[in-house]
Order: structure tokens, then sequence, then C-alpha cells
């Protein structure tokens, strides 16, 4: 093998027996790690089916949207589908309160009536690449972490600018496993990706903020798209000479169904987990930084949820950003929940235990993990102090809006000052685009809302850190307001440059003569005294802190693959390309509660409540519902079968994500995950977790029979 960690971990998993359900894998090594596993199964497929750079394999078909969610081809013509809630910024964008699209849903009814997305892509993985060995080359190993990690940045843009030169295509690369490997990833991006139909919200978004995250569910939460190209078939600008996309391998739709107990695999680019972490670092998130978070966005949507519901242009010009905002409050809540029902703090410190116990074998080996282990408990104690003052930025000023704002400022100084010291010649003409964005600001905001979230998140960070744990700009600002946030919050929009639109024109009309404006702007100098205060307070402790952290869990997972081997081992999700696979597959995640694996439009039709936006139905699908008009879409029983859960180990960025069957055709589209096992990101329950997908024949009927959009169909390849 290329280097003694993978011929590690190939020893371990071909001599464990079975791991199906858990793990995140990485395609490229399928034929070693998974292959044997997987069809037995039920996989019909070979590992080169699913990935290969010999031939069309299924990851010809999966892209990464938009960066944070995945999507799949298929058709012949680059037609995209994915879920509602990736594509909801892109409907909320198009929707206006004459066009709601986002109530009423759309649908393009010819290619010239697909709305274009300024911003969107489609990456696709051309291939991937073991490059830890390449990296290390010309690194000695007296080298300091910190030396050691610049020598490895430079021969990553070697390697990288080596590999796709002379092509179309792009590069990066990850490392795994804590760095105990690296991995070069070829891409190749489109940046032509146009809105070809959503559903109405009480489809898409059925069941809204209260059944998020829960089973069973009712939720249509799929969106089309369509990939766009020059005539050459590669990526292109946006432009109305561009056309279809032919892509190099779509999938196939199967509409036979599929029942408990079947074989399912996901593909996708999953975001992030944390599968490794200590046991201390599991009870800092589970005991300090998740309740944090939660309370503080639970604050933000309270505040959002009264003026949406009172003004129709406020519910659309923040649609996207309070989803956004709901979905990870109720994921952290459910993460928390779940990691103290599974003990799974005193699981981890089982297994360390265990590890140290199995270590001792070795007198060096021995010595050197219990003084990691030592460490790790006084690194963690040490980084505790700086979560709660890192958690209420990330989620409290930065859930002031015009916080947030005021950070696009920052570069619109250094960029004026290199203007003017001859630095950036090309600064007048990109700054138009910036203008309009700064200005843009002001068409989209509440200002009495906005007022009132930036009073609420100043007053929560005021109570939830001492003295000296706060901005001393802050607790002054605090102090001289006698503590009235509020007033805080009126006098910065009265007062701010930036939060005056026939002002801030001004000033950006003239922005070379208008830096010390800016810079004295008082919304600009919150923002940049806070940024100053984490900039040296904070950020250079937590970076030592996670460097060395990093070292150790590199360390810690080298140890583990070598001395217990009855565990199969695959690297964190880090919105990379992996494969998961496990089996169509009900519940019981409580005393006396079983779920079955899928539901049915049946129980839409129950939840249905006229007084509850969540639960609203629309007359279109309840005369569907009465005439039973299902057309080739309806189970063996008659039924139209909405959502079915799995086994499968998903997470974040793997919405939208293909579930697969055996034969590697298309079942249905991933959505969300049951409450009850949010925390696998930090720990796999095969008892109570499960990814649950839309069921493809639910999203094809709502094409068909609700939308009347069945052209679509036409293209598509559907196994009966």
């Amino acid at each position: 093998m290329k280097n003694s960690f993978i011929a590690i971990a190939l020893l371990i998993s071909t001599s464990f027996s079975s791991f199906a359900d858990e793990g995140m894998w990485l395609p490229y090594l399928l034929k070693q790690l998974n292959e044997k596993d997987m069809k037995k199964n039920g996989c019909k497929l070979s590992a080169e089916d699913i990935y290969s750079i010999n031939k069309s394999s299924l990851k010809d078909a999966i892209v990464q949207f938009g960066g944070g969610c995945t999507g799949e081809i298929i058709s012949d013509q680059g037609l995209l589908l994915t879920n509602h809630h990736c594509g909801y910024g892109q409907i909320a964008n198009h929707s206006t309160v004459e066009k709601d699209y986002l109530t009423n849903g759309f649908w393009a009814m010819n290619k010239s009536e697909e709305l274009p997305n300024p911003g969107l892509t489609a990456m696709f993985i051309i291939r991937m690449e073991d490059v830890t060995e390449r990296l290390s080359k010309n690194v000695p190993t007296y080298f300091t972490a910190t030396q050691k990690d610049s020598a490895l940045k430079s021969n990553m843009k070697l390697i990288e600018a080596e590999a796709v030169k002379g092509t179309h295509y792009e590069a990066f690369t990850r490392p795994f496993y804590y760095g105990n490997m690296y991995i070069m990833f070829i891409t190749e991006t489109f940046t032509d990706v146009r809105l070809v139909g959503a559903p109405p919200s009480f489809i898409g978004k059925f069941g809204g903020d209260t059944d998020n995250w829960m089973w069973p569910r009712h939720t249509g939460d799929f969106s089309i798209f369509r990939i766009y190209a020059g005539k050459d078939n590669k990526p292109a600008d946006y432009s109305k000479d561009n056309v279809p996309y032919v892509p190099r391998k779509s999938l196939k739709i199967n509409i036979k169904g599929t029942e408990e107990g079947d074989f399912t695999m996901v593909y996708g680019f999953p975001g992030r987990t944390q599968e490794y972490l200590f046991s201390d670092g599991v009870d800092m998130l589970m005991s300090k930084s998740d309740p944090v978070k939660v309370d503080l966005r639970e604050k933000r949507l309270e505040i959002m949820d009264k003026y949406m519901k009172a003004d129709d242009q406020t519910r659309i010009n923040y649609a996207a950003n309070y989803a956004s905002v709901a979905n990870y409050w109720k994921k952290w809540l459910g993460e928390m929940t779940g990691l103290k029902a599974s003990n799974a703090v005193e699981k981890k410190k089982a297994w360390e235990k265990q590890f140290l116990e199995q270590v001792a074998s070795n007198a060096e080996d021995s010595k050197k993990f219990n003084e990691l282990f030592d460490e790790y408990h006084k690194l963690y104690e040490e980084y505790t102090k700086y979560t709660r003052q890192l958690d209420f930025l990330s989620e409290g000023l930065y859930g002031i809006n015009a916080f947030i704002y005021a950070r696009n400022y920052e570069k619109v100084i250094n960029d004026t000052k290199d203007f003017k010291a001859g630095k950036n010649e090309n600064f007048k003409k990109n700054f138009e685009k910036t203008k309009a964005s700064l200005l843009g600001f002001h068409k989209t905001i509440n200002r009495e809302m906005d007022i009132k979230l930036m009073a609420a998140m100043l007053d929560a960070y005021d109570k939830g850190l001492s003295k000296g744990e706060k901005v001393p700009y802050i607790d002054s600002l605090i102090v001289a307001h006698e503590g009235n946030t509020e007033r805080i919050a009126k006098d910065m929009y009265a007062n701010s440059a930036l939060l005056n639109k026939d002002k801030l024109q001004k000033i950006v009309d003239d922005i070379e003569n208008n830096i010390e404006t800016i810079s004295k702007d008082p919304l600009y100098v919150l923002y940049s005294k806070t940024m100053a205060y984490f900039n040296v307070q904070v950020r250079p402790y937590t970076s030592k802190l996670d460097q060395r952290l990093n070292e150790m869990y590199k360390e810690y997972i080298a140890g583990q693959m070598k001395y217990m081997k009855n565990k199969s081992y695959y690297p964190d999700a880090n919105s990379t390309l992996r494969l998961t696979y496990g089996k169509v597959k009900g519940s019981e995640p409580k005393d006396g509660i079983v779920y079955k694996h899928y539901t049915t439009l049946d129980g839409i039709m129950e939840k249905e409540n006229p007084v509850i936006d969540d639960y609203i139905v629309f007359p279109k699908l309840k005369e569907l519902y009465a005439k039973k008009d299902y057309g080739q879409y309806a189970d063996k029983n008659g039924k139209i079968r909405v959502a079915f859960i799995g086994t499968n180990h998903t997470t974040g960025g793997n919405s939208g994500s293909p579930v697969l069957n055996a034969k590697g055709e298309l079942i249905g589209t991933n959505f969300d995950r049951a409450w009850e096992g949010t925390m696998s990101d930090v720990m796999y329950n095969p008892d109570i977790c499960r990814n649950i997908t839309l069921d493809v024949r639910y999203t094809l009927f709502i094409i068909d029979k609700y939308a009347g959009a069945g052209y679509l169909l036409n293209e598509m390849k559907i196994v009966k």
C-alpha cells in the first residue's frame, strides 16, 4: 500500500466481519474496504460500478449542490434533483408577494421558462488520489507542527497545480483521520444552474419546524434544477446560448418501491462529524456548547417568527435565514438529548479505559498514551473557558443581521486602501458589484425586527458571560446605556450611516474619500472592536489548542487502529464525497414506541389543520387523494408512500443525496434524520439512528399529477 496507515486500515477492515449501517466510506477505497461486506448485505454492484476513473460510474451522477448540499443527475439533459430546503434560497430569491413561489410553488413548462441563479454551483468529482506520501516529501520529522503545516501546504499547492495543468478542472486536498492521510480531489464545477421546479411549501416543507428532524414524516422535500454548459459541454457562465449539460452518467429511477430489509446506499457530500472525540470533548459539546447555541437560536426564532407572520414581504425576505436558524436549533437540541440518553460520555470513557488496558502490553506506548490522555484532560479544561465566548460570538453576535452586514466593510476598507496605494487597479470595476450588494441590504431588512434581534442578542451576551469574558467595548457600551440593550440597538440604527440608505448611497458613490467615515461609523466600530478582541484574546489560544489537539488525535487514531482491531475505522465527514450503506428499517426509539418504516399520503390528510401553517393542505392534493388518482405511483396496497427510514449513516450535507437500491437505481432523496439519532455526528447508535428519505414515487406523483409537469418524466429513465 501507499502508506502504513492505509495498510493498517485495510488489515483491520478485511478482518472485521460486517459493519453495514455505520460509516461514511471513501468511494475509491470501496474495493479494498467495503465491496465484500456490501455484497453480503445485498448490493448487486461492483465497487467499479460505484466509483471509477476508467468508465462512467455512479459518482458521475452526484454533485455537491451549492457548496452545502448534494444533488443527483436524473436525465441525460442535466436535470438535477435535490431537496426543497437545499433550493430554498433560490426559490425565495425568485419570489415576490405577487409571484410567491415559496407558497405556491414554481414549475417551468419548458426550458425557456427555467430561472437562472447567480452564484449557484454544481460540482462533480472527476477523481480522487491519495497524496499522503507526496505531501510528506522534504518535510523533516524534526520540524515543528507549524513548520510541518507550512511545508505541507506548499507541497499541496504544487501537487494540485500539476494535477489540473492544461485542463479546466480544479483541485483541492483534504486531511483524513486528523492528518494521517491526505486525499486530493479533482473537480469540475458548473456555474449555470437553473431552477426548473419546486412544489409549494405546504408540500416541500409540510410539517415545518414542528416535524423537522422527526419521524413519522410527510414532507415532500424536493426541488428540481438543470445544469447548463457551453456548446462544448464544459462549464460556462450563464448565457442564453448555453445548452443543457450532457452528463457522463444519469441515474435510473425505480418506482417498484422498497420494503423493510432492502439494501440501500446514500451517495453524497456529508458535512462534518466528530466520531473520534475524546470523552472530555463530548462532554464539552453536550453540556456546555449545545445548550448555549440552542438557547440563543431559540431567542432569535421567537422574534423572527412574530414579524414574519405579521408581514408577507418579511416572511419572503427572511424565509431562507429562518429555515437555516431553525434547522440547527432543533438538530443541536436532539444531539444534546441523544448524547445524554445514550450515556455517550461514559461509553467514551469505557472505550478509553479499554484502550489503555490494551496498550499496557507495550511499555513505551503505554507511557505515551497515558500522558496523552492526561494532556487531553488539561487541554479540554482550558478549551472550555473559550467555548462560551466563541458560541456567544457565532450564535449571538453573528445572529445580529447588522453585525454580519458590517463584516462586508472590512474588505471594502482594505481594498480601497490598496487601490489608493496603487495596488488594486481593478478596484473600481469590481466595486460596482460590491456597491450593489451593500445597498441591497436595505431592500430586504425589516428594521423593527432587526432592532429587536440586536437588543435580544446583546442582552443575552451581557447576561451569559462574566465581565472577564466579554468584549470590553461591548461591556462599556452596555454600561453606558445602563444595561438597556434595546436603546443601544435603536441608537445604532438611528446613528449609523451604514444603516441609512440615503447616507450610505453618498458614501459608496465616493468610496475613496469615505474610508474614514466608515471606519468611525458606530456599527463598524462595534464589529471591528469585537473582532479585534477575538483576534487577540481568543483565537490565538484556540488555534494553538486546535493545533495540539489535532496532533493528539492523529496519534490516538493511529493507536486505536494498532491496538483495537475489533472496530471498523472510517474517516470523519469533511464535505467530501462518501458512500454509506444500510437497510430500510423501522425503529423502536423509546419504550412502547414502535415506528413503521414508511409513511403515506393518508398521514398528510390526518395531520391537516387549516389553522396551523405547518399542516395546511391545498385543495388540489385533497382532490387527488379523494379520487385516489395516483397513476403508476401507488404501492401494491393502492397507497401513495411519502417517506421511508433506513439505517444509513448520514449528516448535514447529505441533504439531497440520492438513496439507491441494490442495483444503484434511485428510490428516494435523503432529506433528514430521526431526532432521537441526531447524535450520530458524535456517536452512532444502530438502534435509534435513522436517515429519512423522500420516496421517489411521491416526488414523481407531485411532478406529474399535482404540478402537471409530467413532460419532465419523458427525460427520465424509469424502471417499473
